[in-house]
């Protein structure tokens, strides 16, 4: 069995995130990694973390905001701190867990991005691009899917829409002028986000180094999480009805399965963008695969995060 060396999570705070990590520390000895939580600094990290120790981890608490990239590659340059002095265990794994759905797709990030598409994808982009070199093999990136990306029955019931994919500088704009009513718009740009994780994790998959593999989790659909707290009252009342129905997914019985694909035997052979909904490995729907968006894609994010580092450095701001 592979020594479990140190997992980094993005979004530990609550909900799935939470529950991943305390799955994680609760492991016995032997199997229980270092953890490095990257979330919003404050009460609510600190009380994560110290749970974690509490179970008996090794914890480090690395403040970042997600909506910022200048504080996503300060993170970056903290793990890396960490790992190069022997303060952690060798980085075995990556689990970028941190979401939003924006209910106004005309907010914008830091960095001059629809807000939504810079936290679920560009943020994660920059944190994996930068840390890409600091992985021990064996070493797993664990990226956060959704079935979203098409409309099924039960979307549309939650009048969430399926993705409509455009060039990836497009998606990354925020909107103009007037919001469409109800969720329609912002629906479509986290369902497009979601649909560009999935073409990531390809792309990824064939960009990084031998013993990295590259895996897509589907926590299964999970009323009263964050995510929806934008949605109108009626489609937030739905889902709390629907909440209660026997077998929904809950953060409490999701984390610990996120938590084993970052550490289970079971998941090491995973690779290539695999799909896993709860504990079943999953075939994505043909408009998941396309080497040309995916290609673009690599292409689009290396701009768009490149031309964010240069519009914030010093001299670019005097």
């Amino acid at each position: 069995m592979t020594e479990p060396g140190t997992v980094l999570i993005t979004g530990p705070t609550r909900n799935l995130g939470r529950h991943a990590v305390l799955a994680m520390a609760a492991r016995p000895a032997g199997q229980r990694p270092d953890l490095l939580l990257v979330g919003r600094a404050g009460r609510d990290l600190t009380a994560v973390a110290d749970e974690a120790r509490v179970l008996g981890a090794r914890v480090h608490e690395i403040g970042c905001d997600l909506a910022n990239l200048a504080d996503v590659r300060a993170a970056a340059a903290t793990a890396r701190s960490l790992l190069a002095d022997g303060a952690v265990r060798p980085l075995r794994a990556l689990v970028a867990n941190a979401g939003t759905m924006s209910p106004d797709t005309r907010r914008a990030s830091a960095d001059g991005y629809e807000l939504t598409f810079a936290v679920n994808h560009l943020a994660h982009a920059q944190l994996i691009g930068d840390l890409l070199t600091s992985f021990t093999a064996p070493a797993r990136v664990v990226l956060i899917g959704s079935n979203t990306y098409h409309a099924n029955f039960w979307r549309k019931l939650l009048q969430v829409p399926g993705a409509k994919w455009a060039d990836p500088a497009e998606l990354a704009r925020p909107a103009g002028g007037e919001q469409p009513p109800g969720m329609a718009a912002s629906g479509v740009a986290y369902s497009n986000a979601k649909l560009a994780i999935l073409y990531y994790a390809h792309e990824l998959q064939r960009q990084a180094g031998r013993g990295i593999t590259v895996s897509v989790f589907e926590p299964g659909w999970m009323p009263g999480t964050a995510l929806g707290r934008g949605a109108p009252a009626a489609v937030q009342a739905v889902s709390r009805a629907l909440g209660r129905i026997p077998g929904v997914s809950m953060p409490q019985r999701s984390g610990p399965l996120l938590a084993a694909m970052a550490l289970d035997e079971r998941w090491a052979h995973l690779r290539d963008g695999a799909f896993v909904v709860k504990t079943k490995l999953t075939e994505v729907q043909p408009v998941a695969h396309d080497r040309d968006r995916e290609r673009r894609l690599w292409e689009a994010t290396a701009e768009l995060l490149d031309r964010a580092s240069v519009s914030r450095t010093p001299d670019a701001e005097g």
